[in-house]
């Protein structure tokens, strides 16, 4: 197999679990080796008249368990090995919460804030050409990523729709509730992740009212859990965005933050807060931190900083695997991001499932299905934590890896 084609991030990640679960050659390069990459190029006509040509890529790493399931994000620094990454890590994530999916993931290299809404629709059809004949309900489901979202979703959609001339709803999930949308999807992924953290709380001797959260990144992910644990009586000391930060012992109303922000555009200037950077943040005193921006936001250069008890991991990849090593060494607790932002793809199977019988959910329904999902999963991880003995992140790549070579075992592929 060419070395191209191996997700070497993968590899040191399965590391600790090939050597739990004994892991064989054939074992390993399921694990390791996606089953299809796309890479291509797409020219795309500027307002300016000019023609430019995107990167885009779109990785299904396994199917074992089902069709494959994951976003497609635009940024400036989507890059293969990232986007490989990504999709082996949605494969554990949909085993971790007991979905009939597999993994997968997709990008654009390009920087969102530097084109017109029309050309966004341009990119974002032009896309959807390149990789329509691998992609489909049964197939390969896509979904919003960073700086992507409903709206993006539904000028896919409707590119799909007119390559293949009928409608298929299924075929794209995150879309606006008008095109079929779920209720609840919007702040799924944070619900998700406020369910886990409740579920845990006890076992971490956290009370709710007496416990403050910090949290980086306030997008869709980052606003959504402030808003939701603020709401629930937890004390959210800091939250951040791209440009810096914001600080106040005391709490913030998170809706009046969401107001500041919506109004000006920016965290700073909020009145009674102290503004920090996005570093500052990270190392502040808090019972909680949550980082919910980009990848690799703690690395072995501010890890031995870390001050918080808990970390709940709601962006994808957020700690590196050095960073973790320190953090074990400092007894400080992380809530791996393959379950803790899993909700996301939890209620994106279930608009999967309300497309396919064309029979829709309240959004109760959708937020009592999705607590189930997500307390079964956390059960789940206490009792492998207990039966191997190890940290969380172990222990749900474990029980996710376990749950795919099963699938592979009884297709024959593995003996």
């Amino acid at each position: 197999m060419e070395k191209d084609n191996v997700c070497i991030n993968c590899s040191n990640q399965i590391d600790k679990v090939a050597k739990i679960l004994k892991l064989g050659e054939a074992e390993l390069d399921i694990l390791t080796i996606p089953k299809r990459i796309l890479t291509f190029s797409f020219p795309v006509k500027l307002d300016s008249g000019e023609i430019r040509y995107f990167t885009g890529y779109r990785v299904q790493f396994n199917d074992a368990r089902g069709p494959t399931k994951g976003g497609i994000r635009f940024h400036p620094e989507v890059n293969l090995e990232e986007i490989k990454t990504l999709a082996f890590l949605m494969t554990l994530k949909c085993a971790v919460v007991n979905l009939p999916y597999g993994g997968a993931k997709g990008g654009v290299m390009i920087e969102p804030k530097r084109f017109s809404a029309n050309e966004l629709e341009r990119i974002s059809r032009g896309y959807i050409r390149e990789i329509n004949n691998f992609i489909g309900p049964d197939v390969d489901i896509p979904a919003p990523d960073v700086n992507t979202d409903s709206k993006i979703m539904a000028w896919m959609l409707d590119e799909y729709e007119k390559l293949k001339g009928r409608h298929i709803p299924a075929a794209i999930t995150g879309k606006p509730i008008a095109l079929s949308g779920s209720k609840g999807r919007e702040y799924s992924t944070s619900m998700g992740g406020a369910y886990v953290l409740n579920e845990m709380a006890d076992s971490f001797g956290m009370n709710p009212k007496k416990t403050s959260v910090a949290v980086q990144g306030f997008g869709n992910v980052g606003m959504n859990i402030a808003r939701i644990l603020h709401e629930w009586g937890y004390k959210v000391i800091a939250v951040s965005d791209s440009h810096g930060g914001i600080f106040n012992q005391k709490g913030f109303g998170i809706k009046d933050v969401i107001g500041h922000k919506n109004k000006t555009g920016r965290l700073s200037k909020f009145k009674g807060a102290k503004e920090i950077s996005n570093e500052e943040l990270l190392e502040l005193k808090a019972d909680v931190l949550v980082p919910a921006a980009l990848e690799d936001q703690i690395t072995k250069k501010n890890a031995g900083k870390i001050k918080a008890k808990l970390i709940l991991e709601m962006a994808n990849r957020p700690i590196t695997p050095e960073a973790d090593e320190i953090l074990l060494k400092k007894n400080i607790k992380v809530i791996p991001d393959i379950l803790a932002n899993a909700g996301g793809v939890v209620v994106s199977y279930f608009e999967w499932v309300q497309n396919s019988q064309n029979y829709y959910w309240s959004e109760s329904l959708v937020l009592e299905r999705l607590k189930i999902y997500m307390a079964h999963a956390v059960k789940e991880l206490s009792r492998t934590c207990t039966d191997f003995k190890c940290d969380m992140r172990e222990s749900l790549y474990v029980d996710a890896i376990k749950k795919v070579l099963e699938a592979e075992r009884l297709r024959g592929n593995l003996r």
